[in-house]
C-alpha cells in the first residue's frame, strides 16, 4: 500500500488554515498542523527558525508544505514594515529552502495586493507585473521572488478577499455591524472577488492530491496560480449580500468614496484575478461568490 503524502501546514490556527483542518480528516493525505500560537489542534513552529523547519520536515518525513502563516494586517504593515518583511518574505524563503533540501513541494498563498499600482480594467493574470501600493502588497511580492529565488518545486496561489467560519473577517463584521447599526457607509469604488476560505482549502486538496500521483516533476519550479470565488462585486455590493443574507433589514448600507475613509494603505481600486490558468490546469470547478457566501451564513447562523 502506498504511504500517503506528508502535509506540513504553517499557520493552522488562521482562516483558511483552520478550514483546511476541517476537511483533512476526509483526505487520504497525512496532515501535521503548525502556528506560532498555541492550539490543541495544532503544533508550535516558528518559521523565522530555519533549524526548526528543518528538524520537523526530517521527524515527520514532510514531502510538502503549505504555508498559510503571513503578517495580513494591512494598516499595521506600514508602521512594522520589517515585521511584515520577516514573515512575508524570510520565513517563506526559510520554507522553500527546507522544500528545496528535499525535493519537496511548496504551496504558498499570496495576495491580489500584489497588483494595484496600475489602472486596471479586466481580471488581472498571473504574468502580470507586480505593482503593489504598500507594505503588505510588497513583503508578500518578495515572498513569490524569494520562492523563485531558491528554485523550490513549488505552486504558489493569489487569492483575494478572503473570509470564513473562523477569525475576523469582512463576513463576520458586517454581521455585527448590521444587526446593531442603523446605517453603514461602504467602500463601492473598490472592486473584486470574495473567496470564501472552504473553497480555497478544497482547490489546495485537489491541488496536492494532483501532485500527490503525479509521476511527472517536469512542470515548472515556481507556477503560479489565482484563486477567488467567481463573479465580481465592490466591498458595497458583497456588505449589502451578507446583510441580505442575514435577514439584517434594518440597517441602511449607503455607497461611499474611499477617501471617506483615510487609510494609509491604498488598496487596489481592481483586483479581480484572472482563474483561467488553475482551472485549466487542475480541472477545477469554482463556485460563485454569492452561493458560497450562503454556505458560510448559513454555517455562522
Amino acid at each position: 500500500m502506498e504511504q500517503a503524502m506528508n502535509i506540513l501546514v504553517t499557520g493552522a490556527n488562521g482562516q483558511l488554515g483552520r478550514s483546511l483542518r476541517r476537511i483533512a480528516g476526509a483526505t487520504p493525505l497525512r496532515f501535521v498542523f503548525t502556528d506560532i500560537t498555541d492550539d490543541p489542534g495544532t503544533r508550535r513552529l516558528d518559521i523565522t527558525r530555519p533549524d526548526d523547519i528543518r528538524a520537523m520536515v526530517k521527524e515527520e518525513h514532510i514531502d510538502a508544505i503549505v504555508n498559510c502563516a503571513a503578517w495580513t494586517n494591512v494598516d499595521a504593515a506600514e508602521d512594522h514594515e520589517d515585521l511584515a518583511e520577516l514573515l512575508n518574505a524570510t520565513a517563506v524563503e526559510n520554507l522553500a529552502v527546507a522544500m528545496k533540501e528535499v525535493d519537496g513541494l511548496l504551496v504558498h498563498i499570496s495576495t491580489d495586493y500584489v497588483f494595484g499600482g496600475e489602472p486596471y480594467n479586466k481580471p488581472c493574470r498571473e504574468d502580470q507585473a507586480g505593482t503593489p501600493t504598500g507594505a503588505y502588497g510588497r513583503t508578500k511580492l518578495h515572498g513569490e521572488q524569494a520562492i523563485a529565488r531558491v528554485g523550490c518545486r513549488s505552486v504558489i496561489i493569489r487569492t483575494s478577499w478572503l473570509y470564513s467560519e473562523f477569525g475576523k473577517n469582512f463576513v463576520k463584521t458586517m454581521l455585527e455591524l448590521t444587526a446593531t447599526r442603523p446605517q453603514l457607509q461602504v467602500v463601492f469604488d473598490q472592486v473584486g472577488t470574495p473567496t470564501y476560505a472552504g473553497d480555497l482549502a478544497d482547490a489546495i486538496i485537489a491541488i496536492l492530491r494532483q501532485r500527490e500521483r503525479s509521476e511527472n516533476r517536469s512542470h515548472e519550479a515556481t507556477e503560479i496560480y489565482h484563486y477567488s470565488n467567481e463573479g465580481v462585486c465592490s466591498w458595497y455590493d458583497f456588505a449589502l449580500a451578507i446583510a441580505r443574507g442575514a435577514g439584517h433589514e434594518n440597517c441602511e448600507i449607503r455607497p461611499c468614496h474611499s477617501d471617506e475613509f483615510p487609510s494609509k494603505v491604498i488598496r487596489p481600486a481592481y483586483s479581480v484575478l484572472d482563474k483561467t490558468r488553475i482551472k485549466q490546469t487542475f480541472g477545477l470547478t469554482i463556485p460563485h461568490w454569492t452561493d458560497s457566501l450562503k454556505i458560510c451564513l448559513n454555517n455562522l447562523l
